[in-house]
């Protein structure tokens, strides 16, 4: 029997879940299909980002540093001996958090009165869904239909994943032992997460980056910071490193080949992460017959409202421009309950924070000094040392930077960028300022508590003006 729904959500990552729990919510009848399974195949809600992504990998990064920090506590006075790592209790632990959260999503949807359906989506028409579970198949009916299929690994020629020796993110946050020698191609957000993990761990590691720059979407002083701490830390960030081969010789090592300067290298290690992006997950997703359309890149095409080219289908999370972050797909779906309500919001693509979990975290909202320059936007910039913040001092965390840059005419706030302590936590002052339009003297003239982190950012705030109090003033950034 088909059945009917005012919606049908494919996909029950963080996307999908937010739109689904969000419509009903708003009083439409919904189902939200998911094919995701466990690793002893039992249905499991989520996506990537509870299962195999951010959700776990954040619980090992920050057991890592807890473990880290301890061999460390005689620094400040703690004298802590014969400390030692359960590797098979850390997992543990993380596949408790992962268990928790994944199912409370399946509370949340039953208490919402969304149906949950497991196995596949295919969508057939404009308003038609077809789901498939183990062989049985069922077609659904909806007048509004949500595409959240979420994205997988990338995976290369020269490094073919084999799920023992070399894997992919999901493999690398399953490893039985710390691996003596470990080898990640891409230095990006995720390899550099993974890569801290397991150097924290105890495992040599070195990190094979193809581009010459190091973080070029981050703000060109955070990423030379980041840099100098993570390889004072003890990663081998190699860029300019373009990998051209990956072998299991027979003693069951990985062999890497790759040219660095027109010169050929190798580089031998027990494991290898292939960390090199993610791509959207469409495969056996639509028919031709939807007329959902792809764009040169392989997401699915949408306009601004997260609207395909099919009436009445929309897309939203990894599957569609913009970047592959958990929030900016729950922010989308949200939008798309709303709308398809009647409703008028909209995702401020220019508010979209991003962070990278290393310690310490590297986050920012906004442009970069780097690219606005290039624009040809005059700025101001301010910024202030953790060095200087008695918080930070007093909690022995004081490596790092924040920097406020706003428009040298309008004094708009224009990015935030924080490379230092809790910085995933101190971006979210820069989002609500901007998106509430401030400048920087309206931070500037707001009062922090003291002694907090975030007195970094009312300084840099102070600074962009000149006006710092805890640091010595020079003129600003032009």
């Amino acid at each position: 029997m088909t059945k009917t729904f005012d919606i049908v959500v494919i996909g029950a990552g963080p996307a999908g879940y937010s739109a689904a729990i969000r419509a009903a919510q708003l009083g439409m009848s919904v189902a939200c299909i998911d094919n995701n399974l466990d690793s002893e195949g039992n249905p499991t809600l989520g996506g990537t980002c509870l299962n195999v992504g951010c959700i776990p990998s954040k619980a090992l990064l920050d057991v890592s540093h807890k473990f880290h920090e301890s061999q460390h506590y005689g620094d400040i006075g703690i004298e802590a001996t014969d400390l030692s790592l359960n590797l098979a209790a850390v997992m543990k632990h993380k596949d408790s958090v992962v268990n928790q959260l994944t199912s409370g999503i399946g509370l949340l949807l039953q208490g919402n009165k969304v149906e949950a359906i497991e196995g596949t989506g295919y969508l057939a028409s404009e308003n038609v869904v077809v789901t498939d579970r183990s062989g049985n198949t069922e077609e659904l009916n909806a007048e509004h239909i949500i595409l959240a299929p979420g994205s997988i690994p990338i995976q290369i020629p020269s490094a073919v994943v084999d799920e023992e020796n070399i894997v992919d993110s999901t493999g690398a946050l399953k490893f039985s032992e710390v691996p003596k020698r470990l080898g990640v191609i891409g230095a990006g957000i995720i390899g550099l997460e993974l890569g801290s993990v397991w150097n924290r761990f105890g495992s040599d590691v070195v990190i094979l980056e193809a581009l010459d720059d190091f973080l070029p979407m981050a703000d060109a002083r955070i990423a030379r910071d980041a840099k100098r701490q993570f390889t004072n830390q003890g990663m081998d960030i190699r860029l300019g490193s373009l990998v051209t081969d990956s072998k299991v010789n027979d003693q069951g090592e990985v062999v890497v080949t790759f040219t660095q300067k027109e010169e050929e290298h190798q580089l031998v290690c027990d494991k290898l992460i292939v960390a090199v992006g993610r791509a959207p997950n469409t495969d056996k997703l639509f028919s031709p017959e939807s007329l959902v359309q792809l764009d040169e890149r392989g997401f699915i095409f949408v306009n601004e409202f997260c609207e395909t080219d099919a009436v009445g289908v929309y897309a939203v999370g990894d599957a569609v421009r913009g970047p592959m972050l958990a929030h900016k797909g729950m922010e989308e779906g949200v939008m798309v309950a709303e709308r398809i309500a009647g409703n008028k919001p909209l995702v401020n693509y220019d508010c979209v924070p991003s962070v990278i979990y290393t310690h310490p975290e590297i986050a920012w909202v906004g442009e970069s000094e780097q690219s606005l320059k290039g624009d040809g936007i005059e700025i101001r910039s301010g910024t202030f040392l953790f060095s200087a913040n008695g918080r930070a001092l007093a909690a022995n965390d004081a490596t790092g930077i924040v920097k406020v840059i706003a428009d040298a005419e309008s004094d708009s706030i224009l990015g935030m960028h924080v490379f230092g302590p809790s910085a995933s936590e101190l971006v979210a002052q820069g989002v609500i300022a901007m998106e509430m339009g401030s400048t920087a003297e309206d931070l500037a003239l707001t009062m922090f508590a003291h002694p907090t982190l975030s007195e970094a950012v009312h300084e840099a705030a102070l600074g962009v003006a000149g006006n710092a109090i805890h640091t010595l003033n020079r003129p600003s950034r032009k």
